[in-house]
């Protein structure tokens, strides 16, 4: 958790420069509408996909002491992920002009969409090293190690610093888009000397016979199909917003402020959690595995409640903090807390989502989470189109009601899966979950009026004061809720505290 939020700082870091040295109306919209085709080939052929249907064909050889078959599948998944993803690269670098003009930014001025065009064909080699990254995290993940493959985000971030302070100045948005590239290759190379020390060997073999290549490939298929629904779901958003200046980067923005919190909190525990699902569901012990799911949700909802509610409250004085100088207006702090307040209204769904998923794809069902998540984000497509007439009709920022569909979908989809995994585990003791979902509710209305009290107070105080003293002081209030209602997860966490004290 602290490498991811380590991970999170740097990046908080990278937005920050970002949206100081860059135009948010022009040159940032121009720049997140790019990087949306990198980042659906990433999405639907690597990242988490790939990991997650990785990990349980790859732990299955560790547990079984095999550890050559192992090595031949981690290089025959290697060697065909990059022929994959270079051909894709290119074959999208030679059709970036219609996909600008016609899908991502139709609505952009002829000048606008030729940097777009630009922009978007620097950023594909990032693809082949993020697939490859993907791997690297799979295989290190499955040996218990998730230190390093926890900050190779952090590494990506770095490269897009280090293309808006050294390479921007010379290059303009260009120079960040060549810091995309910089950061995805540190994102692997960080990561691949530990890849020798645990003893892979690796071998010039694409597997095609292998069944074990075929059981990952299989297991991608259904989560690939999920994950291009997802991303049809973004483009349509990336759509809708270019309709209206700086709103593709205030979407862009207010998702990565709350998807902070969520990597910090979700996607660092579904990380860790993931070798031990698909060890306890290998090994038969179903009861350990509904144990493990148990505690996990507990923990995102005691995380995530508030979280969500202190995003929401503290979202004007958060973004002006960290992002108002420069080129960054007020307008522009404006229109990205609004997208933030309605995102941070879906973080607990998102950080019970994170976990879930991984619980499925352990038990080697990768359809279930995929045709209900797709499900899902094709009613995001329609939910978006509504919310943001709404939104319009009631002379609300319209770009609000895109981040809205986002959080009800995920929200009806983690419904659905909760139900489904209840009856595929024969239960789950909802009265845990429920006590920790009260404890974490009661926790949270203290904070919010605590919270609303302090910024009436400090109304005309600067942002920092408003941000970092509200910030400690509602994790004090809650925490001190939580104990005071006796939360077991509020005790074990002052009694860790305590044996690390010095005597």
């Amino acid at each position: 958790m602290l490498a991811y939020l380590f991970g999170q700082l740097i990046g908080l870091a990278a937005k920050i420069i970002i949206g100081a040295t860059f135009d948010a109306a022009t040159e940032l919209d121009a720049f997140y509408a790019a990087n949306r085709p990198s980042e659906t080939l990433v999405t639907i052929l690597a990242g988490g996909i790939l990991v997650s249907s990785f990990i349980p064909v790859f732990v299955k050889f560790l547990v079984g002491e095999d550890r050559p078959s192992a090595w031949k599948l981690a290089s025959a998944t290697f060697n065909l992920i990059l022929l994959l993803t270079t051909a894709l690269a290119l074959l999208t670098g030679a059709l970036a002009k219609p996909i600008v003009q016609f899908i991502l930014g139709r609505d952009f001025s002829p000048t606008e969409q030729a940097l777009t065009i630009e922009l978007l064909r620097i950023q594909l080699p990032s693809v082949v090293f993020f697939s490859l990254s993907g791997i690297a995290v799979g295989i290190l993940n499955s040996h218990q190690k998730f230190l390093i493959p926890a900050l190779a985000p952090a590494m990506y971030q770095l490269g897009q610093i280090l293309g808006a302070v050294f390479l921007a100045p010379t290059l303009g948005i260009h120079g960040l888009a060549w810091g995309v590239v910089i950061g995805s290759a540190l994102a692997f190379l960080i990561q691949a000397p530990f890849l020798l020390r645990l003893g892979w060997q690796y071998t010039w073999t694409l597997g095609l016979r292998n069944p074990a290549v075929a059981e990952v490939f299989l297991l991608m298929a259904p989560r690939m199909f999920g994950a291009a629904a997802v991303q049809a779901m973004l483009w349509v958003n990336t759509l809708l917003a270019s309709r209206y200046d700086g709103a593709v980067y205030a979407l862009t923005l207010g998702f990565m402020m709350m998807y902070m919190a969520q990597a910090a909190i979700a996607q660092s525990t579904a990380t860790a959690v993931m070798p031990a699902f698909s060890a306890q569901f290998a090994q038969g012990k179903i009861d350990e595995l509904r144990h493990t799911l148990t505690a996990v949700i507990r923990a995102e909802i005691l995380l995530s409640l508030p979280a969500s509610a202190g995003l929401i409250v503290l979202s004007t004085p958060i973004i002006r903090f960290l992002y108002q100088r420069n080129a960054f207006t007020a307008e522009t702090t404006r229109m990205v807390a609004w997208a933030l307040i309605w995102y941070s209204a879906g973080l607990l769904f998102h950080s019970v989502l994170e976990v879930l998923v991984r619980a499925y794809y352990a038990m080697h069902d990768t359809k279930t989470p995929v045709f209900v998540g797709a499900a899902a984000m094709f009613l995001s497509i329609g939910l978006s189109v509504a919310f943001s007439r709404l939104f319009e009709q009631i002379d609300w920022m319209p770009h609000g009601g895109l981040a809205l569909a986002v959080s009800v979908s995920t929200g009806l989809e983690v419904t659905t899966l909760l139900v489904v995994m209840r009856k595929r585990l024969q239960g789950l003791p909802e009265r845990e979950i429920g006590r920790a979902f009260n404890a974490a509710a009661l926790g949270t209305l203290s904070m919010v009026a605590t919270l609303v009290a302090w910024q009436q107070a400090l109304a005309s105080a600067p942002a920092a004061l408003t941000t970092l003293g509200g910030v400690a002081l509602g994790a004090a209030i809650y925490g001190l809720t939580l104990i005071l209602l006796r939360v077991p997860e509020a005790g074990a966490f002052l009694a860790a505290i305590k044996r690390r004290l010095p005597l």
